[in-house]
């Protein structure tokens, strides 16, 4: 079939080489002039799509990137996979909105239109159908089909790749769904049909506020056990030894990348402006996860203070940057934010981060060094914010003169855990 995959980002750039391998003819559809032309020229900014698979299906003349609109015309089934964004707690559909605009003024009888970009219950139906309908003249459910099917990308991870993840996918209609589900059948192990898009679009948010809600119960958890004097490491270790009814989290300098410091505020928002009620568990979790950067702050001050330096002045070296372990992405990471608020106490900071790409890291702030021997020596307190496969950790633990660890992977007198 003639595929669009719209968007050409972590979501869509996996889907779009997959489609073009198992047989199908894929036009990779991005405003960005720049990711086009890097794609163009098989070089891949996503980690799960080595530049040689990139390449491949290039050279097979199966995929395609464009940023012209033209190169949309006879698709068979269309994916939208843009950014959904959140501004000052409003969700921000506009790149939904204008991308259907353009898939609407190509769409034809017959063919299928399916969202992937994460959403609040309803969009798939009273946005971007609509939409569609007016752009093309067409009607959904008679004329063309449409369906959502979140994504469920999980960068780096080594168990559950990209093709045996299971896939919910939904259909505005029966002929929607059947043709929509056919289409994921040939990329993905198990599909995973449901009634409708709004269960769809439901379910992804459920999975991501399940596990915002119960890291922010042992992030705050882990502030109020410090303090109290008990290690909240050990505890978790102990409670995992259960069985059943219980699934483990950890703590951490706050949470990062799309999914879960800004899907769930997409339900909490869809709430209050349809019900006029607050969902209190997402507000607050919310809340407990924004401040942890800011604990970890006051944790190396009061660290340092007891070792009579102020934070103004000392030169603090912050360890794995991205926001997840061995990835290269940046969306969202705490580190960001403990950056900020060292650099506005007076701190020299300094980042080691192996795995972010040359050129990615300019809004951090901070100057990026190798984590040797030689920095982790030099530094009044590191502070190891992701563990990443690359560092060394039995020589950081060894010659750091102070040590914050945020992920539990140290041991010595001068390392104190989260």
């Amino acid at each position: 079939m003639q595929i669009v995959v719209a968007g050409q980002g972590y979501v869509g750039l996996p889907l779009a080489v997959r489609a073009a391998e198992v047989g199908h003819r894929v036009v990779g559809y991005d405003v960005d002039l720049d990711r086009v032309r890097r794609l163009t020229d098989g070089d891949s900014y996503v980690q799960d799509v080595p530049s040689t698979r990139l390449r491949a299906v290039l050279d097979a003349g199966s995929y395609c990137a464009t940023a012209d609109a033209a190169a949309l015309a006879g698709f068979d089934i269309a994916v939208i996979t843009v950014p959904t964004p959140l501004h000052d707690g409003v969700p921000d559909l506009s790149f939904i909105e204008a991308c259907a605009r353009t898939l609407g003024k190509h769409l034809r009888r017959g063919a299928a239109v399916v969202l992937e970009s994460t959403t609040f219950p309803g969009t798939t139906e009273e946005l971007l159908l609509p939409i569609l309908e007016e752009a093309s003249g067409l009607k959904g459910g008679v004329d063309f089909l449409a369906g959502f099917s979140p994504e469920r990308i999980a960068p780096g991870n080594k168990r559950w790749s990209f093709e045996t993840t299971p896939k919910l996918v939904s259909g505005i209609d029966a002929e929607s769904l059947d043709v929509i589900k056919g289409f994921y059948d040939g990329i993905f192990q198990t599909t995973v049909p449901v009634s409708g898009p709004k269960v769809a679009e439901l379910a992804k948010l459920i999975e991501n506020t399940f596990r915002l809600v119960n890291i922010s119960l042992i992030n705050e958890l882990a502030t109020l056990t410090n303090r109290l004097g008990v290690n909240i490491w050990e505890a978790i270790d102990a409670a995992a030894t259960k069985p059943f009814g219980f699934t483990r989290f950890t703590p951490g300098p706050g949470v990062g990348g799309h999914c879960l410091p800004v899907d769930p505020l997409f339900l909490s928002w869809k709430i209050r402006e349809d019900l006029g009620v607050p969902f209190r568990f997402v507000e607050l979790a919310h809340d407990v996860n924004r401040d942890m950067p800011a604990y970890v702050v006051r944790r190396v001050a009061a660290a340092l203070d007891q070792r009579g330096k102020a934070v103004t002045g000392s030169r603090i070296l912050l360890l794995g940057l991205t926001y997840k372990i061995n990835a290269t992405d940046l969306r969202e990471s705490p580190s960001t934010r403990v950056a900020e608020l060292l650099l506005n106490l007076g701190a020299r900071v300094h980042g080691a981060d192996p795995n972010i790409p040359d050129g990615d890291h300019t809004h951090l702030n901070v100057p990026l060094v190798d984590a040797s021997e030689e920095e982790i020596a030099a530094a009044d307190a590191v502070v190891l914010l992701m563990d990443h496969a690359a560092f060394d950790l039995p020589m950081i633990g060894e010659r750091a003169p102070y040590v914050l660890d945020c992920r539990n992977r140290l041991s010595g007198p001068n390392v104190e855990t989260l």
